[in-house]
């Protein structure tokens, strides 16, 4: 837990007035046409590229290009990768971070999780007739149209990955469609939960394999040999 001190918080204060002035001088050299604006001021961030990144403001995660704040994307994994961000840039927390992975592989695994938190939003952009790579919500749209309902050029579809046979894309049923099957636990492990960890653990030394052993049980050691 991180616990501000009287001198970080007048340097903090410090930092942002002398920003100001900073920014007071800039846009006085700059034609009339053109302003820059104070954006806010980021104690931590984590960022992956210009396009993808995470600050923290008024202990509120404000995040860019990451999963969490895509709709392709089920909610447990926005939801745990938000959780680690905050244990990280709020609390400097590097145990409740590793434990929050743990706790959501843990259920995973046991098949302990609702079937809302893992269902994947995706536009359909185009006459389904017109798709020439099949992905799993073109499969479960043409699923739903089987139910009498016709799906157009614009409609969201949730679906999630079931147990079975065949390919990814072929065990996509959609959400309102998928009473009576069982989650496919390792996809959501493998294909959702993990690359969306690695996204962020990567940076403090940590591998899709480290994660990969994880799922497995197999790694007990924690974030701090990384930081």
């Amino acid at each position: 837990m991180v616990v501000e001190t009287e001198e970080q918080l007048a340097l903090e204060a410090e930092i942002k007035e002398q920003a100001q002035k900073f920014l007071a001088y800039l846009n006085s050299t700059l034609p009339e046409s053109m302003e820059l604006e104070y954006e806010g001021f980021y104690r931590r961030g984590f960022f992956v590229s210009k396009k993808r990144y995470a600050v923290i403001e008024d202990g509120e995660i404000i995040a860019k290009g990451l999963e969490l704040v895509r709709r392709d994307w089920a909610p447990i994994v926005k939801k745990t990768q938000e959780a680690i961000l905050m244990a990280i840039l709020k609390e400097g927390d590097s145990d409740k971070a590793i434990k929050e992975v743990k706790k959501v592989l843990k259920r995973l695994k046991k098949g302990d999780v609702d079937k809302k938190e893992l269902i994947i939003h995706t536009q359909i952009t185009k006459p389904l007739n017109q798709y020439k790579q099949v992905g799993p919500h073109v499969v479960a749209a043409r699923k739903i149209e089987e139910h009498g309902i016709r799906v157009s050029r614009g409609t969201i579809i949730q679906y999630i990955i079931v147990k079975g046979k065949g390919s990814i894309s072929q065990r996509a049923v959609p959400y309102e469609y998928s009473e009576g099957y069982e989650y496919d636990k390792d996809y959501y492990i493998n294909n959702q939960l993990i690359p969306a960890v690695e996204r962020i653990m990567y940076s403090f030394g940590y591998t899709k394999k480290d994660l990969e052993d994880m799922a497995a049980g197999e790694v007990q050691q924690s974030l701090d040999a990384f930081f």
